[in-house]
């Protein structure tokens, strides 16, 4: 792929104008070219690490340092939703790995590693053992689990890694198999949601999430299933995870195929042209990148031209490098039947393309 290192300086140029706008805020979705403060409005949103990861990636690229303080400041706020911890939910990797785990990695933080096993503890505690999966959300759905935990569950490997205590891992693993017997389906293609009864485990059904129905894909939920089945292959070793993501990926590409690599939100929902949503085409080019990395050179070159051509198609037609706006990547999508939600700006797609530029150059800061 050609001008990676012109796309890195000018996000970078860009990412710099943010933080000077934005110091010590948390950033969501801009609106009308401006971030609002995440932190402000929920301090225990699920997408509130992601920042802190794009300041970490382009760190570990530049050595900039205002890149690394304004990270930090996003992980002291983050302090508050571990204090208050009734909001946390199954979503606690994307908020510490990029955030606490990312500085500890980074500079060997013992506080931020401490943060990170707090982390890892709440993500441990919501495993039904019966259902042999970890809990998604909270209130009334305690027998939920969504395929975006796939992502999550790296948290629960460091933390074996860390304190040499396999029972994080084990709780990974069985949560992983679970996902991967209920919510992949023959075609590859994944479900949102998989509710269970809470008290014996027993699957119920398929339920309709942020995709358009329940037994639809949402092409979001897909990049998610290829990335983190890549990741459990990588942290255990695995076969069958792999053959998982393999299977997944395949899935993607040739439904991403038919819209030029730009997904639809739902790649089995009525064809509706402006439905897209680019972050489904960021996660996943991260993760096949790393499935190409992962098979045989010739195996592996289906997947990383297929993540180029989606790389290439968003940062042609869907990016702003404008340092005078906010947010890089438009035409996402929060939710296949939310209409707000609908061709806006996501700040972990911003995440994700830096991370697969920098997979490219292999480069980036390895947070999972």
């Amino acid at each position: 792929m050609e001008k990676i290192d012109e796309y890195l300086d000018r996000i970078t140029a860009k990412v710099l104008s943010e933080c000077a706008r934005n110091e010590g805020s948390i950033p969501y979705i801009p609106e009308n070219g401006r971030y609002t403060d995440m932190g402000q409005e929920d301090i225990a949103w699920w997408t509130n690490g992601f920042f802190g990861g794009v300041l970490w990636q382009l760190y570990h690229y530049t050595g900039k340092e205002e890149l690394k303080a304004h990270a930090e400041q996003i992980e002291t706020k983050l302090d508050q939703a571990l204090e208050e911890f009734i909001d946390l939910h199954h979503d606690v990797g994307f908020m510490w790995l990029h955030t606490a785990v990312a500085n500890y990695r980074k500079t060997g933080n013992e506080q931020s590693k401490v943060r990170g096993l707090k982390a890892a503890a709440v993500l441990a505690s919501r495993f039904n053992s019966n259902g042999q999966f970890i809990r998604a959300w909270n209130e009334d759905k305690t027998g939920w689990i969504i395929i975006d935990s796939m992502m999550n569950i790296p948290l629960l490997h460091w933390a074996t890694t860390e304190l040499d205590d396999p029972r994080f891992k084990q709780l990974a693993i069985a949560h992983a198999d679970t996902v991967q017997q209920y919510l992949i389906r023959k075609d590859g293609s994944s479900a949102h949601i998989g509710s269970f009864n809470p008290e014996n485990g027993e699957f119920i059904e398929w339920i309709g999430g942020q995709g358009y129905s329940s037994d639809s894909a949402w092409s979001r939920g897909q990049g998610w299933a290829i990335y983190g089945f890549v990741l459990s292959y990588k942290h255990t070793g695995d076969i069958d995870y792999l053959n998982t993501a393999i299977r997944v990926a395949n899935y993607f590409l040739a439904s991403s195929s038919q819209t030029a690599y730009v997904p639809a939100i739902d790649f089995k929902a009525p064809v509706i042209e402006e439905d897209t949503d680019t972050s489904a085409a960021m996660i996943a080019a991260c993760g096949l990148i790393e499935l190409s990395q992962t098979l045989p050179k010739e195996q592996g070159k289906v997947y990383k031209k297929g993540a180029v051509r989606m790389l290439t198609a968003v940062l042609e037609a869907y990016t702003d490098f404008s340092t005078e706006t906010d947010g890089l990547v438009r035409g996402g999508a929060v939710d296949y039947h939310s209409k707000e939600g609908k061709n806006v700006g996501l700040v972990y797609a911003d995440y994700f393309l830096i991370e697969a530029l920098l997979k490219l150059k292999e480069a980036e800061m390895d947070l999972w």
